[in-house]
């Protein structure tokens, strides 16, 4: 045979061996021919997607806001609602002390009159915010006639002492607190929580290298609250305290520079009572809030309110911006973060995030953006206290102040402050399971069908406030496949589904080969675990934590497909989750876009009953079980493997090393969550469709304790409806894995496929 006929030999037998096999794509798609690494190229889509919706809120921001610019009084009135969704945003919301108390900080060997020349005295004080929480800083009081009230607020990494002048830190002018009182100003200076790491942390657990504005963030978080709120709160305690009954009426202003200037910017915002603003070396576009540190992240900020809009909160009252330009050793008001407290000796697991100043041009955009939002109201010029900011001390002849506290240190104020936020968290995290309890008493048990209506608000809440909710599909239902695997049982398909621009939804699809013409079978989702890929459950030869459950299923006669959910890549798709949270939305609102996409193609598929498809998911999937079914009824029951459990406690709990507080894993925070649903309040939504837990007594997510404490709920929901044969728990002796016993069999008896076993 000469060379040139042996491939064209060759390629004859390929393609009767090809004819004789299962077809490279399914019928009514189209070849995948390019699918590449599909997990990696579908977090790159979605990354597309969210900035573009960044960019979009911008314009998108105007449908909430019905300005009235006729006069003072008509625009205050119309802008009342979003100041009261603003408050909620930022976490806002908590009950202050009233009246609120001023006390003098003193011990025996620490006056509380720190500081004292012939202009001015300052003493250490503290005031009450919360039950059990207390600000803390400086009082300057000008010992002549005092022409207004100021709250001065410097960056986080500058302490009460520096910005008073009384600790070494700060050149002369950047003094602002002294400057403040010089020029007839009582100034009080509250300690903002900062970015060091010292007490971030359990010394009987680990201690972490988080911001300790992340260390409360993350706690502050799940409750509905915000470290960013707290301060606010504290500087409207200091508002309450300067506006109590009998006090003299004089004006009231706030300033602040770096984090300070965010404060300072947010609780003019917030309370009406301030009369004028100043925010130095904050102000700027906030699109890009998700490389910022993730403590300035907040839950739908962006869909509302971007700086510009925040500053029309404070029209008709004088806001001033400054962007001080840096000189050649920088500004020193202005912060520069490049990341946080380097990992060291097993602290690690902060979030990225970084601080630049502002750059002029972009000041200078967001700046004429406030200003064409509230038209002649916006006022950038100060009226009676902020005017003098730049020769505050021309020709002062104070001499240099000292503190006279000998010991004073202020990492001891710092970790008091710390762990008073910290506990006042913890407290609400204690009594959220009671709030849980009162917001879902109207649903109705009196029987299945009435508690299915009476939960609908529930869940239009879950997915539209909780998770967040993106449109349905825009992108046409076309289908792309190509043949994966050929087992003796069953073919594999590699799925692509398009959603919205750039967002696809992809899985692999296994169809057993017994299927008879017309004949419907059952679906299981089966959904991989964090870091995961569908490969992983349904590759008869891979041994790992999934036991490839997929295609045991399929070998059983289940239609199964495994979806590729996006999280994975690591810190590429925990920025998506930085993305999405300030437009409202969630990593869990793309993936409820990705499976109702999925869903809606599996029933159109000919050997699918679109009644019967299940969801099974491991670990991340376990997370994916809880969610999804939730939201989308057409999941007909759901398994929940290696994640159930006691989820609020999970994500906040200070005194046990299964907490995500002591890990890298940011991304777990869902806004407001501790206040509406834990998991019994998502198995809840699932109700009344079967639900089942399977939980492996070793597996380290979390103690049996939490999770049959958290089940308890669930079950009892069930037995009052009148079905408890619908509700289970599984319990094997092994680790974090499926194990596919009491979960077969509960597949098998609700789908009614009894070869499932």
């Amino acid at each position: 045979m000469s060379r040139r006929a042996l491939p064209a030999l060759l390629a004859a037998m390929l393609g009767l061996i090809d004819s004789a096999s299962p077809a490279q794509s399914l019928p009514e798609t189209q070849l995948w021919n390019d699918r590449g690494n599909a997990a990696t190229a579908m977090v790159a889509g979605i990354h597309r997607f969210a900035d573009r919706e960044l960019a979009a809120s911008v314009l998108r921001r105007q449908a909430h806001w019905n300005r009235d610019l006729s006069s003072h009084e008509a625009y205050s009135k119309s802008i009342a609602p979003n100041r009261e969704r603003f408050l909620q945003r930022i976490g806002a919301i908590g009950q202050r002390v009233s009246p609120v108390e001023l006390s003098f900080v003193s011990t025996p060997d620490s006056p509380a009159k720190v500081a004292e020349d012939a202009n001015l005295s300052i003493y250490a004080v503290r005031w009450s915010v919360y039950p059990g929480v207390d600000a803390e800083g400086l009082l300057l009081e000008p010992k002549g006639t005092i022409k207004a009230n100021v709250i001065a607020l410097p960056d986080c990494a500058i302490t009460p002492e520096q910005f008073a002048g009384i600790a070494p830190g700060l050149p002369r002018p950047a003094q602002r607190a002294r400057n403040f009182a010089l020029d007839g100003c009582r100034v009080i200076v509250p300690t903002l929580i900062d970015r060091s790491d010292e007490f971030s942390g359990n010394s009987k657990v680990r201690m972490t290298n988080l911001p300790h504005r992340e260390w409360i963030y993350r706690q502050a978080y799940e409750t509905g609250r915000h470290i960013i709120g707290y301060e606010v709160d504290e500087v409207r305690a200091a508002v309450d305290l300067f506006t109590r009954p009998g006090q003299p009426k004089l004006p009231l202003g706030v300033a602040g520079a770096g984090e300070g200037g965010l404060i300072a910017l947010y609780s003019a915002a917030a309370d009406p009572r301030i009369d004028e603003a100043l925010v130095e070396s904050y102000f700027t576009a906030r699109e890009s809030v998700w490389a910022e540190p993730i403590y300035r992240n907040v839950w739908g900020l962006l869909e509302e309110f971007g700086d510009a809009e925040i500053a029309s909160l404070i029209a008709p009252r004088p806001l001033v911006i400054v962007n001080s330009p840096a000189n050649s050793q920088g500004n020193p008001l202005a912060p520069v973060v490049a990341g946080p407290p380097p990992a060291r000796n097993g602290r690690a697991d902060a979030a990225s995030g970084r601080i630049q100043p502002p750059k002029r041009e972009a000041v200078e955009s967001e700046t004429e953006r406030w200003k064409k939002l509230a038209g002649p109201l916006a006022t950038d010029q100060p009226v009676s206290i902020f005017g003098t900011l730049e020769n505050a001390s021309n020709g002062e002849t104070s001499e240099s102040l000292k503190d006279a506290r000998p010991h004073f240190d202020p990492r001891t104020r710092m970790k008091r402050l710390v762990e008073g936020l910290s506990e006042y968290t913890q407290s609400l995290i204690r009594t959220s399971e009671l709030r849980r309890y009162a917001y879902w008493a109207k649903a109705d048990n009196a029987s299945p069908e009435r508690y299915l209506k009476s939960i609908d608000p529930y869940r239009t809440a879950f997915h539209e406030e909780l998770i967040g909710a993106f449109p349905n599909a825009t992108e046409p239902l076309k289908a792309k496949t190509v043949r994966l695997s050929d087992e003796p049982k069953w073919t594999g398909y590699a799925v692509e589904l398009p959603v919205w621009p750039d967002v696809v939804a992809s899985g692999i699809l296994l169809l057993p080969k017994d299927l008879k013409p017309g004949e419907r079978r059952p679906v299981v989702v089966c959904q991989h675990g964090l870091e995961g890929r569908p490969e992983d459950l349904v590759d008869p030869k891979l041994k790992n934590v999934y036991n490839a459950f997929g295609a045991q299923l399929a070998d059983r006669g289940y239609i199964v497909y495994a979806p590729q959910n996006p999280y994975i890549g690591k810190e590429e798709f925990r920025l998506l989750q930085r993305k999405l949270n300030p437009l409202k939305r969630s990593l869990f609102s793309v993936i409820v876009g990705q499976h109702a996409r999925t869903l809606e193609w599996l029933s159109t598929l000919p050997q699918v009953d679109p009644q019967r498809i299940a969801f099974y998911g491991l670990s991340y999937g376990g997370k994916t079980a809880m969610r999804v079914p939730a939201i989308l009824t057409q999941y007909c029951l759901s398994i929940c493997s290696g994640d159930f459990n006691e989820w609020v406690v999970k994500n906040t709990n200070l005194e046990r090393q299964y907490s995500y507080m002591f890990t890298h894993e940011y991304d777990m925070y869902e806004f407001g969550l501790a206040e509406r649903f834990n998991y019994a309040e998502m198995a809840a939504l699932i109700a009344p469709r079967p639900f089942q837990v399977e939980r492996g007594h070793k597996d380290a997510v979390a103690p049996d304790e939490w999770i049959g404490y958290e089940f308890a709920k669930v079950k009892r929901l069930y037995d009052t409806l009148g079905l408890a044969d619908r509700v289970d728990i599984t319990y094997f002796n092994a680790g974090h894995q499926v194990e596919g016993k009491g979960t077969f069999d509960f597949l098998a008896k609700h789908l009614n496929w009894p070869t499932g076993r």
